[in-house]
C-alpha cells in the first residue's frame, strides 16, 4: 500500500495490479484473501485491478527467469512476471514493473526447479 500510495503521488496515472492465485494453486507469497481476513492497512480503493495466476504459470515464469535473465527468484516474483508479461501484450507504450521479492533457493526442494 505504501508503495501504490507514493507511486500515485509521483504520477496518478500509475496503475496498481493485485495478484492472486488461480482456485487450488498454492503459490508461497500470492494469497487469495476472504474480506474478514484483510490485514488493516489493506485500502481497495488503491487497487486498480486484480489478476490471477496459477501455480504452473508461476512456476513456468520463474524457471524463465532463472535461465534466461539469470534471476534466480521465488514462485511468487515468477507469478508476478507472468502477469506483467500478460499485461505487456495488452497495452502499448507502458513502463510496467513487478517485484522480486524472494529468493528461488528456498523452494530447490519443492520440485519448481527441476535439474
Amino acid at each position: 500500500m505504501g508503495v501504490s500510495r507514493f507511486l500515485k503521488e509521483q504520477n496518478s496515472a500509475v496503475q496498481i495490479i493485485g495478484l492472486q492465485p488461480d482456485e487450488g494453486s498454492r503459490i508461497p507469497g500470492i494469497r487469495k484473501w476472504a474480506d474478514g481476513y484483510l490485514p488493516a492497512f489493506f485500502e481497495p480503493a488503491r487497487i486498480n485491478r486484480i489478476e490471477s495466476v496459477g501455480q504452473a504459470m508461476a512456476e513456468a515464469a520463474a524457471q524463465c527467469l532463472a535461465a534466461i535473465e539469470g534471476i534466480f527468484c521465488g514462485i511468487s516474483a515468477g507469478g508476478a512476471c507472468a502477469v506483467a508479461m500478460r499485461i505487456a501484450r495488452e497495452v502499448e507504450n507502458a513502463t510496467i514493473v513487478f517485484a522480486i521479492c524472494d529468493r528461488g533457493d528456498r523452494y530447490l526442494s519443492t520440485g519448481a526447479f527441476p535439474a
